[in-house]
């Protein structure tokens, strides 16, 4: 079975810098995109960050670039989100995924491609209080 398991979710204070998880069992990230999702209450999802497998590359939504790391471990399988200095605004459920069709992402380009047959996390939640 294929598996996305997020954590590191929960309540911060705005200026926080907490990290998110992502496990995944029953594929290997070395050939695919990966990245992370967030939806804010009534908001569409929007694609936050990811990396291209095949380069390395990394692309961050203009909300987050600077404050927020996407990184992966490919020995473990795991991906992460390194948050900094969060904002109330940051207050979302934060999903990780891959890319089934692709290894090579683009931020502008995440909420087009991703779809729900490729893989996701069941998505943690995050909320920043002021």
């Amino acid at each position: 079975d294929v598996q996305l398991q997020a954590s590191g979710g929960g309540l911060v204070q705005a200026g926080g810098s907490p990290r998110l998880s992502c496990a995944a069992s029953g594929f290997t990230f070395d050939d695919y995109a990966i990245g992370w999702f967030r939806q804010a209450p009534g908001k569409e999802r929007e694609g936050v960050s990811c990396i291209s497998s095949g380069d390395g590359i990394t692309y961050y939504a203009s909300s987050v670039k600077g404050r927020f790391t996407i990184s992966s471990d490919n020995a473990k399988n795991t991906m992460y989100l390194q948050m900094n200095n969060l904002k109330p605004e940051d207050t979302a459920v934060y999903y990780c995924a891959a890319d089934r069709d692709r290894d090579v992402c683009h931020i502008a380009t995440m909420t087009i491609q991703w779809d729900e047959d490729d893989y996701w996390g069941q998505g943690t939640l995050v909320t920043v209080s002021s």
